[in-house]
């Protein structure tokens, strides 16, 4: 029967159905990117540059704000120490490093066993799932938690007492530096820990197999094969740290008990005075830094390839 015999076919063999428009698929996710982020940015920009005094703000255009945040900061002090801005950059820098470094290794070690050493999808799945259990609760009760542990008079403290390993309670244990790394390390191990493991789970286990072959140890296995081919998912678990850390100041406050500096810190107590032209100014500064050091981060490997 020759084609021509049955007409009823042709309009199912016509053009493609019409489709909607590519950028009006992208304008739900544009006008949300607009309204929720590009315009209080530009918001928070525009009231840097404001001035202010006691009783009100005045939208006139000065650039009393950025001085202020680097005044003094030309010369060292008479102590010989950087002006307060230097010194509390450096002291948020020093925090993001070490719980950087901190969470990558234990991110990394976490990771490495759920892909590698867990066989059983569903064993994963519950481990993984057992690793957000922190995330169930909310981040101030999770840090209150570690108070009547690390406190003077805590568990921590009444044990090493107790087994005569110090006399008298250790005092740095609570309020310190190493309290605040401890609670970053607790409450952002996880953001770690995802990315690097997504990297993992997309290795080939056949170039595992042929490193095995070729006589690599183990070491070498993982220090040739698997950490070049995570290095993706380490910059993205490294850029969520980071930046988390440079901005907070809940935890800051709470485990360094006040007494603690930070960048995320002066931006609060600037705001709760309502200093909001040098706040903002501030929160410029610090989203400049941040957005450099996400630069360098992404010079190093391309992330798109991940997302």
């Amino acid at each position: 029967m020759s084609s021509t015999s049955n007409p009823r076919m042709a309009p199912a063999t016509q053009g493609p159905a019409r489709t909607v428009p590519a950028w009006w698929q992208a304008a739900p996710f544009t006008l949300v990117f607009v309204l929720f982020f590009l315009i209080p940015l530009a918001l928070i920009v525009m009231v840097s540059f404001w001035d202010f005094n006691e009783y009100e703000l005045i939208p006139a255009f000065t650039l009393r704000n950025y001085v202020s945040v680097f005044e003094g900061c030309s010369a060292l002090t008479d102590h010989g120490d950087f002006c307060v801005t230097l010194s509390t950059y450096l002291s948020t820098l020093k925090f993001s490093f070490l719980v950087w470094l901190i969470t990558l290794v234990l991110g990394f070690a976490v990771a490495y066993f759920l892909a590698f050493h867990v066989r059983s999808p569903g064993m994963q799945t519950l481990l993984f799932v057992l690793c957000t259990v922190p995330f169930w609760t909310s981040n101030v009760i999770r840090m209150i938690s570690w108070v009547p542990l690390l406190g003077r008079h805590g568990l921590v403290n009444q044990g090493l007492m107790g087994l005569g390993v110090v006399d008298e309670p250790v005092e740095w244990l609570l309020f310190s530096d190493f309290s605040v790394v401890l609670a970053f390390v607790h409450l952002y191990t996880m953001f770690m820990i995802v990315p690097i493991f997504n990297s993992m789970m997309r290795i080939d286990r056949s170039l595992l197999e042929a490193a095995s072959d070729s006589g690599a140890s183990g070491w070498q296995t993982l220090w040739n094969v698997i950490v070049p081919l995570c290095k993706t998912g380490i910059i993205i678990g490294s850029i969520f740290v980071i930046t988390i850390v440079m901005g907070d100041f809940v935890t800051i406050g709470v485990m360094g008990g006040q007494q603690i500096a930070s960048v995320g810190k002066i931006i609060q107590v600037q705001t709760s005075y309502l200093q909001f032209p040098l706040a903002a100014a501030n929160a410029v500064i610090l989203l400049a830094v941040v957005l450099m050091i996400i630069w360098g981060l992404t010079r190093l490997v391309d992330i798109r390839k991940e997302l």
